[in-house]
C-alpha cells in the first residue's frame, strides 16, 4: 500500500489529513509520509471500530498498529442519525456514498466530532521499540487511513462505531417512516369558479405576523452541489477543468446573490407596511 499525494483529495481525507498535522508531529509525520509513500504499510484492516495494521520497519518482522477513536454510544448515535435524516440532502449525499460539505454541524449540533480534536482523542500503539506516539509506522496508518476514507466516506463513521450498512439502512428507516407519517392532503373540492391567472400569486388579506418569519437558508449548499459535477467539453483537458471550474464559480455566485436578495426583498415586503 502507497500513500497517494495527491492534492485534489475529498475534502473530508484532507480534513482528516489536516487535523493530524496540525497537532504539531512535525518531524514524526515527515517520516510517516515516506514510510506510507514507500509502501511500507502491508496490510490495513478493520476488527470493528478498531483499526489492525502491520508495517514494515527496519526489524525483518513488520510492526503491529491498532488505532481507534472514541465510539458513540447508541444514544449519541441516534441524536445524529435523527438529525442526519431530517436533512434532505444530506440523507441523498449518504444514500449516494458521499459525505455532506457540512456534515459536521450535524455532529457539532449534538455535542460531538466526527474528528479528533486532540491528540489525546486518537488511541494508537505500535509493537516497535521506539517510545514515541505516534512512531513514524503509526503515522504512516493515519495517512494509509486518508486515503482509504476518499474511497469509501463510511470508513470514518466506522471509526466512531456504525458501519456503512447501520447507517443507510437506519437512514431508509428513518426516511421512510417520515414519509409515512407525512399528513395526507385531502384532494380539492370541484370548483366551477374560473382562476384568474393573472392574480393567482396575489393574496390581499392580513397575514398573521406571528407566522411569518424570514431566516436564510440553513445550507450554504445549493442546487449544483447535489447535482455534482457540470459536464462540459472542451479541447484539452486543462481547458476543460478551466472551464468547468469558471463556470461553477459563476454560478455559485448567482445562486449566493439570488438566495441573498430573496431574503432582503422578503424583509424589505414585510416591514414596509406596519400592519403585515
Amino acid at each position: 500500500m502507497t500513500y497517494d499525494t495527491q492534492t485534489n483529495r475529498e475534502w473530508w481525507a484532507q480534513r482528516w489529513v489536516d487535523v493530524l498535522e496540525s497537532f504539531g508531529w512535525v518531524r514524526r509525520l515527515a517520516r510517516a509520509r515516506n514510510y506510507a509513500r514507500e509502501g511500507n504499510v502491508l496490510k490495513i484492516e478493520f476488527q470493528g471500530a478498531k483499526v489492525q495494521a502491520l508495517v514494515q520497519g527496519t526489524a525483518p518482522e513488520p510492526y503491529k498498529v491498532s488505532l481507534s477513536l472514541d465510539p458513540f454510544d447508541d444514544e449519541q448515535w441516534q441524536y445524529v442519525m435523527e438529525s442526519l435524516s431530517e436533512r434532505a440532502i444530506f440523507s441523498a449525499k449518504l444514500l449516494a456514498g458521499e459525505m455532506p460539505q457540512n456534515i459536521e454541524e450535524v455532529f457539532t449540533a449534538n455535542g460531538l466530532s466526527l474528528f479528533p480534536l486532540t491528540k489525546f482523542d486518537i488511541h494508537s500503539k505500535c509493537s516497535c521499540p521506539d517510545p514515541a506516539n505516534p512512531c513514524k509506522h503509526i503515522g504512516a496508518v493515519y495517512y494509509l487511513l486518508g486515503d482509504r476514507f476518499s474511497e469509501d466516506p463510511f470508513v470514518l463513521f466506522q471509526l466512531r462505531g456504525r458501519t456503512k450498512e447501520q447507517i443507510i439502512n437506519a437512514l431508509r428507516q428513518m426516511r421512510s417512516t417520515q414519509a409515512a407519517t407525512t399528513v395526507e392532503i385531502p384532494e380539492p373540492s370541484q370548483s366551477t369558479t374560473a382562476i384568474d391567472l393573472q392574480k393567482f400569486w396575489q393574496y390581499d388579506q392580513q397575514l398573521e405576523p406571528s407566522l411569518v418569519v424570514i431566516t436564510p437558508p440553513p445550507s450554504s449548499e445549493t442546487v449544483l452541489d447535489v447535482l455534482g459535477p457540470i459536464p462540459i467539453k472542451a479541447e484539452g483537458a486543462g481547458n476543460q477543468a478551466g472551464a468547468i471550474a469558471q463556470l461553477n464559480e459563476y454560478l455559485q455566485g448567482i445562486y449566493s446573490q439570488v438566495s441573498q436578495q430573496a431574503v432582503m426583498t422578503a424583509m424589505t415586503a414585510g416591514t414596509s407596511n406596519p400592519e403585515t
